[in-house]
């Protein structure tokens, strides 16, 4: 994920740095509340275990970043840090307290996650949705913010069109973005479950689901579990990967010899003039 922030989250940036003359204070854990606006909804058991083994050792280096609440504190940036902290028994933490708003809190929590380009995408398009649902932003607003194209934005914001189950499944890593792009295109709730299940228990690429999705489309019986056994040019792969993140859409390159065609799939009229609109930029 790309780090280019848009002009409005940018500004931000520098309320997110500790400065030399900040004062640091102790403030106890009991004291604390987690974000009511962190994106960030699945937090992994084994990179805060790994973070609070180092606290053990080293203390909490940097400080984390709080607000005053009404009783107490409120985290703008430094959760794991504060959950670490919770697993090793500590009392207190170093923090600065600032003033913010809850807008910038909520945008300080999606760029303190964008910068760690690990935020998964179902908790990235739930914080886009929550962002602009507060603050009544419009897709073209809210891309103006984060530096991404409304395009990106419409995108991720349809995934949370997808199952709880689905939904689920792409926040722990069984799914991958991928796959989910795929699965939103389908209209019923039952094949899009069915279709998550096979691709999970039969471990398809994203290639493998887009298939088998086309051969729903044709109503052909043959699983595509079979595609497994055709190896097909790892150029073309690659190739076929870096045109569905740029379009954000399924891509499908056929060759044969030295010709071939290239098919991008649309799901809406919208959808195909935001397509056309990019290889127009092309």
């Amino acid at each position: 994920m790309s780090k280019r922030l848009g002009r409005g989250l940018e500004a931000l940036i520098p309320s997110l740095s500790i400065q030399e003359d900040d004062k640091v204070i102790q403030v106890e854990l009991k004291q604390l509340r987690p974000n009511p606006y962190q994106p960030r909804i699945t937090f992994h058991d084994d990179s805060i275990h790994e973070l609070a083994e180092s606290i053990k050792q080293h203390g909490v280096i940097q400080p984390i970043l709080v607000r005053s609440v009404l009783k107490g504190y409120e985290i703008i940036a430094g959760e794991r840090r504060f959950r670490a902290s919770q697993l090793c028994g500590l009392k207190t933490i170093p923090a600065v307290v600032r003033s913010f708003s809850d807008q910038q809190t909520m945008e300080i929590a999606l760029i303190e996650n964008l910068q760690r380009e690990d935020l998964n995408a179902i908790d990235l398009a739930s914080a886009y949705q929550a962002i602009m649902d507060k603050f009544n932003l419009t897709q073209e607003e809210l891309s103006l913010k984060v530096g991404k194209s409304r395009s990106h934005i419409a995108n991720f914001l349809r995934l949370l069109s997808l199952p709880v189950e689905i939904k689920d499944n792409v926040s722990r890593g069984t799914l991958s973005m991928g796959h989910a792009r795929a699965l939103v295109g389908l209209k019923e709730d039952k094949l899009r479950k069915e279709l998550a299940k096979q691709a999970i228990s039969n471990e398809w690429s994203v290639r493998e689901l887009e298939q088998a999705i086309q051969t729903l489309d044709k109503k052909q019986p043959e699983s595509p579990a079979k595609s497994k056994t055709v190896k097909r040019d790892p150029y073309l792969e690659a190739l076929e990967e870096n045109l569905r993140e740029r379009f954000q859409t399924s891509v499908k390159i056929k060759a044969s010899r030295d010709r071939g065609k290239i098919e991008l799939t649309y799901y809406n009229k919208q959808d195909l003039e935001r397509i056309l609109d990019m290889l127009q930029q092309s």
